[in-house]
């Protein structure tokens, strides 16, 4: 007869929660404590050790949020402890079931060296004298801003409405006796219990442990649980050591530690989780020969080495060991869908760039687990900047369909494939458990090809990294029968592995959509303008400073621009730029943005002055890749007077307007009826709808309310008709503005609506005073084009996605991200919207009854959810969108480079003619700048447009030596020598990027 599981459950509960875990710790011994609290921000250890401690005991509470105790711990073992094992025991108040987001410590010798963490579930310091303790603790009182896992509105989002109360006591600071018998047992019986639980109820394995987990509490006597917990672990040794079955599933275990560079905490605060985190891992790999800790994101590294450079030192020598292996090569796991190209490019070069400066290595993978989506641009970008394979398990997290593969080859926009995997484990901070290992084996979906996954281990989030407990049950489980095979090892390692065992892979081609966190596209407004406005000065600083370096002798501000790199990569983190951080991380983002324009504004000026001269002269500088106001990508030149007139009349209480492009009605409600196209005589407003319609939506997510926006949103719409005013504001021969002031609810937005003559385009300045949460606000143009798809810009190219809702993947796919742009056409008429702030989209078929119908476009403007930040979105706001009618892809492309990168009017003495220049209209020059390397050379970067083949010449406005292709880090692929005429001939694949290092300039 089997054992009773239902008893045996019972009983095994009480039997760890009364006998073991007590047990886990036998005698105990004081310490002396003092403490000394920090009046403000952290403070370095030299300047904490200097302080007056006054006595401080087990038991009293401390910690207002956000703040930092420095305890002094002195002491010594008691002499007959000698030769038994004994460890420092802390509690600084742990809540047991969290594992992040509360109280931390880090330990310091005297000298100033890092000993390793404290955290909720790895309490232990070693004693490295036992006749003079003497330690400091940095206990950080770090506020669960997600207050007993509920996602409400917290005081802690900022520093500035922290309650003035105290959240933790402190519980334990003592030594003990470790009975690691008892240790060894607990971890034992985890892993075989654990085990049961998966198993099928009729399968022998699975009552073998029963029983042995039976007999094995019948041997522990609970008067001598230390004495007796070595029998009890003899009743478990042969389950232990059954073997596992042939077939069993192979997991390559990872240490891992996944710490966001901002979230519920501010970015101080990380720079202290890493600390804590490394501390902890070097400390792990020393009492554990195999353990191998995998560790992304540059800047962390960064981090360490500024402000903790001995645990930096340690750190470089456990990475040339091969025991702390930097993967990613990325600056920080960024998101990858409202990054621009450039950007995305630079995360890598900067990332790699890094890790080979310092230890001399580069990842072949691209670390990416909890980003919000994927762009189809990634596989190029990451194959041009060397990567072999990439990595992420947040695929798991859609709503609604399941992505069909683990392991397979992802297909860009181009057609360029990086080898995949997404682990089944579905978690990148597993413990181990057995139900994570079972769960890996069960959904691993390309069994029968293969058989290896990947799981990282270790608490993440807030960091924490792999414990003694996990490398324990990686131990226990390597060959155990009913368990999947686990091993220890490199991320390199199991992708060998895995390409080994997979011949050949299944494709899944374009974006990696996330089914969830779709309102991570527009949430907290001021940071995406911030990151937006800092990536197109970026690329006008290093432009106009490229050219004066040639042209001029001007010195190249190479540090300069690193510096104000690393912030904007840093901040496009995916829970910065995304706006799902607290109120702390977006207030100091949007004042690094500023800072950041203050010194990118610097290097223009001062560039552009060297390059035109001391004069009075009135110039135009245009820094976009195509002609603006009648001046040529990359030139300066005196300003082109605009041809044609911009005619109104008056009619209805409204007013036509009549550019000489279209022909469009603006009415006694500030909205748009009719746009007619000059050319085609086509309207472009859908029968009886109206351009240009505010609507408010009903924004409450069911839980992450700055990361989603739920299916329902469309249910409860109000379309925001009626005006306070709508006024002609000025009109001359070349341009007309109507003014138009909303007040819905206790919001104010004024909408400026303005033509040009010539021009097919419909321009609107909207100033947002806004004070709603909750509540989402869309800027509609029903439009009469029929499409079954809408193209939007992404980096490098464009992606088509339908307008149709055939599939759950069209279902699911109800709110969209674009950069600058969106398109929608018939065959030989277009319609687009450009943008300068915002990302997210909604663009679907519409079918008004009775009327024809056509494509509605709608932008995402502001949002106003309150968690993590209950002030998200509130206040002032000003952004610009052009309604372009008739355009193809060229045209919207030349729209959003109007909005984002406008010329500049300065005055001087002489034009500047462009210093690179391509004769294709499909092929977009990226980038201008310096090489990396110091050299001088000039680096261009430019891309394939329109999705289609082209052939391109490219002229240097300079002399060179040769030219010749790179990948994104400046490595030569395809050397060159340079035509007599100083130009390079391309032939270029749709979407295909191309990096041309020009050597020997002169």
């Amino acid at each position: 007869m089997r054992d009773n599981e239902w008893l045996y459950r019972g009983r095994l509960g009480r039997f760890l929660e009364e006998l073991v875990v007590p047990h886990l710790y036998g005698e105990t011994h004081p310490l002396e404590l003092t403490a000394w609290p920090v009046p403000d921000e952290p403070v370095p250890f030299a300047e904490a050790a200097r302080q007056e401690y006054a006595p401080f005991e087990v038991g009293t509470a401390w910690g207002r949020g956000w703040s930092t105790l420095w305890l002094h711990v002195t002491g010594a073992v008691p002499a007959d402890w000698a030769g038994r094992p004994y460890e420092i025991v802390v509690d600084l108040g742990f809540r047991k079931e969290l594992d992040g987001g509360q109280a931390e410590g880090l330990a310091f010798r005297p000298d100033g060296s890092i000993i390793k963490a404290i955290e909720p579930f790895n309490r232990y310091l070693p004693v490295e004298d036992p006749d003079a303790i003497d330690l400091y603790l940095e206990a950080a009182a770090n506020p669960e801003v997600a207050v007993g896992g509920s996602w409400h509105p917290t005081p802690f989002s900022s520093k500035d409405t922290v309650p003035d109360t105290l959240l933790y006591v402190l519980r334990r600071f003592e030594l003990a006796i470790r009975n690691l018998d008892v240790w060894e047992l607990n971890q034992d019986i985890e892993v075989l219990a654990g085990l049961v639980e998966e198993l099928p109820p009729d399968l022998p394995r699975r009552a073998e442990l029963v029983v042995a987990l039976n007999e094995a509490m019948d041997a522990l006597d609970p008067a001598d649980v230390p004495g007796t917990a070595a029998r009890a672990r003899e009743r478990l040794a042969p389950a232990l050591a059954s073997p596992a079955n042939a077939s069993a599933h192979r997991v390559v275990a990872t240490g891992h530690a996944h710490i966001d560079s901002a979230w519920l905490w501010p970015v101080r605060e990380t720079v202290r989780k890493c600390a804590r985190t490394f501390a902890n891992v070097i400390a792990l790999t020393e009492e554990h020969p195999d353990l191998v800790f995998s560790c992304s994101s540059a800047q962390q590294y960064a981090w360490v080495k500024q402000f903790y450079p001995e645990l930096w030192d340690r750190l470089k020598e456990k990475v040339a060991q091969g025991r702390f292996v930097p993967v990613g090569g990325m600056w920080v796991e960024s998101d990858t869908n409202m990054p621009g190209s450039e950007a995305l490019a630079r995360q890598f070069v900067m990332g790699k760039g890094f890790f080979q400066r310092e230890f001399g290595y580069e990842p072949l993978d691209v670390w990416l687990p909890d980003s919000f989506g994927y762009s189809g641009a990634l596989p190029q970008v990451a194959v041009a900047a060397g990567a072999r394979w990439f990595l992420t398990q947040k695929m798991s997290w859609n709503e609604t369909n399941v992505l069909p593969h683990h392991t397979f080859w992802w297909e860009g926009i181009d057609g360029t494939r990086i080898f995949t995997h997404l682990p089944p484990v579905d978690t990148y901070n597993s413990r181990l458990a057995a139900f994570e290992l079972a769960k890996a084996e069960r959904q691993y979906a390309d069994q029968g090809h293969g058989n290896t996954s990947l799981v990282p281990f270790g608490y993440g989030d807030g960091g924490g990294g792999p414990t003694r407990e996990m490398v324990a049950k990686a131990h226990r489980t390597a060959d155990l029968e009913g368990s999947p095979k686990v091993r220890i090892g490199t991320v390199n390692e199991f992708f060998g592995e895995a390409e080994a065992e997979l011949a050949h892979p299944h494709t899944w081609s374009g974006e990696m959509y996330l089914e969830t966190h779709r309102g991570t596209y527009t949430s907290q407004l001021r940071t995406k303008q911030g990151n937006r406005r800092s990536e197109h000065l970026l690329r006008a600083a290093e432009l106009w400073a490229t050219t004066a370096s040639v042209r001029a002798g001007l010195a190249y501000p190479a540090e300069e621009l690193r510096q104000v790199w690393e912030t904007v990569l840093l901040q496009q983190f995916h829970d910065i730029l995304p706006g799902s951080s607290i109120a702390w991380v977006h207030r100091q983002a949007e004042a690094n943005y500023a800072r950041v324009a203050g010194v990118l504004e610097g290097i223009i000026e001062r560039s552009l002055a060297a390059l035109v001269g001391e004069g009075e002269g009135a110039l135009v500088a245009n820094a976009a890749p195509v002609a603006l106001a009648g001046v040529d990508a990359f030139a300066v030149r005196p300003p082109v007077e605009g041809e044609g007139e911009v005619v109104v009349t008056e009619q209805d209480g409204g007013w036509v307007v009549d550019t000489g492009a279209i022909r469009a009605v603006v009415d006694a409600d500030g909205l748009l009826p009719s746009v007619v196209d000059a050319a085609s005589g086509r309207e472009l407003v859908a029968e009886g709808r109206r351009f240009g319609l505010l609507q408010l939506h009903n924004d409450r997510p069911s839980m992450y309310e700055a990361w989603d926006i739920d299916g329902h949103i469309g249910r409860v719409v109000t379309d925001v008709v009626e005006a306070d005013s709508v006024r002609l504001l000025a009109h001359d021969a070349r341009t007309v503005t109507f003014e138009v002031v909303r007040s819905p609810r206790a919001s104010t937005i004024t909408q400026r609506i303005t033509f040009t003559a010539g021009s097919p385009a419909i321009d609107l300045d909207l100033d947002i005073d806004w004070h709603e949460q909750r509540t989402l606000l869309k800027l509609a143009f029903p439009t009469s084009v029929f499409t079954d798809r809408a193209a939007s810009e992404i980096q490098f190219g464009h992606i088509h996605r339908p307008t149709y809702v055939n599939t759950s993947w069209d279902v699911a796919r109800y709110e969209t991200v674009a950069h600058r742009w969106v398109q929608v056409a018939e065959p030989g008429f277009g319609f687009a919207v450009a943008n300068d702030s915002t990302y997210g989209h909604d663009i679907r078929r519409d079918h008004p009854g009775g009327r024809a119908p056509g494509t509605t476009v709608r932008l995402s403007l502001v949002r106003g959810p309150m968690f993590p930040d209950p002030q998200t979105d509130q206040g002032l706001h000003h952004l610009r969108v052009s309604a372009v009618c008739g355009a193809d892809i060229a045209s919207a492309i030349r729209a959003g480079q109007r909005l984002n990168q406008p010329v500049r009017e300065i005055r001087g003495a002489r034009a500047v003619e462009p210093i690179v220049a391509v004769d294709s209209p499909a092929v977009i020059l990226e980038a201008v700048k310096l090489a990396e390397d110091g050299s001088g050379d000039v680096v261009v970067r430019l891309y394939e447009a329109l999705g289609s083949r082209a052939t391109a010449v490219v002229r240097a406005g300079f002399g060179f030596k040769a030219a010749e292709r790179t990948d994104l880090l400046e490595r030569p692929l395809v050397p060159g020598d340079a035509s007599e005429a100083g130009t390079v001939p391309l032939t270029l694949r749709p979407f295909e990027i191309v990096t041309l290092r020009f050597r020997g300039v002169r």
